[in-house]
């Protein structure tokens, strides 16, 4: 499973595994989780970045209707994984 480091403004790093991935109306969104194992707390993000940027910039889906209608797309990417909100 790949691993992302994720850095705040003040340098701080968070550590994610990237469970799945996928590009909705131009947008990229990542589902990643904080562990490997069955009961980790998982989040969406979507990189906010603009084409013309060279780094990504992800910031947390916070939007209830975005955040549902990923949470169904995630669900069918991934099968046999269950999320909860």
């Amino acid at each position: 499973m790949e691993m992302l480091t994720f850095r705040d403004e003040k340098g701080n790093a968070a550590e994610f595994f990237i469970l799945e991935q996928t590009r909705i109306n131009g947008a990229d969104y990542l589902l990643v989780a904080d562990s490997e194992e069955e009961d980790g707390e998982c989040l969406i993000l979507k990189d906010t970045a603009g084409e013309e940027e060279g780094e990504s910039l992800y910031e947390i889906v916070e939007d209830e209707q975005e955040l549902d209608a990923l949470l169904t797309i995630f669900g069918q990417l991934l099968g046999d994984v269950r999320i909860e909100k």
